[in-house]
């Protein structure tokens, strides 16, 4: 019930554009001299159109997915929504995110099904989102039908073929 609660918080926050703050925070990241850590519910396009986030094109237009990887995205279409937590700072942020919004883009799954939510270094968010879906790694994509989760891929999963094991949980 917790998690149904927090799913229907976050599309309202989502979905409401009227909104006076913005459902994120930018600021200098100390760890890296240049760079900028989004905290926050951010979508993909504040990233894919900044030219501070490189990585997102040149990772995107390197993955070439796998016939069975695409299939399965195009029929978990309608029938899924998916919380995807990264870390703008985060090198497996960089090299997965692209590529799962690839496929996104490919199986024409709706940008409102997919919610992108940024994290500090020390996986923390606005709204506790991280505490509230038990986050400790990205990035993490959960998978959701009817509210529920029925799937997480952490990192790379379990196998490092982050995309075949996303298949077996959209089964």
């Amino acid at each position: 019930m917790k998690l149904l609660m927090t799913a229907l918080l976050l599309a309202c926050v989502m979905g409401n554009p009227l909104l006076a703050q913005s459902p994120y925070t930018s600021y200098a990241d100390s760890a890296q001299a240049g760079s900028y850590i989004l905290n926050g519910i951010i979508s993909k396009y504040a990233v894919m159109n900044n030219a501070e986030y490189s990585w997102y094109k040149t990772n995107q237009e390197a993955y070439a997915p796998s016939a069975d990887v695409l299939e399965a995205m195009e029929k978990a279409k309608g029938k899924f929504t998916f919380l995807v937590f990264g870390g703008t700072w985060c090198e497996d942020t960089h090299f997965i995110i692209p590529k799962f919004f690839k496929l996104q883009e490919l199986s024409g799954i709706a940008d409102k099904d997919i919610s992108f939510i940024g994290v500090t270094r020390l996986k923390t968010t606005l709204g506790n989102l991280t505490r509230v879906f038990n986050i400790s790694h990205v990035p993490t994509i959960i998978i959701l039908k009817d509210g529920k989760e029925t799937g997480r891929l952490v990192e790379y999963g379990s196998t490092g073929l982050w995309d075949k094991e996303l298949v077996t949980l959209l089964k």
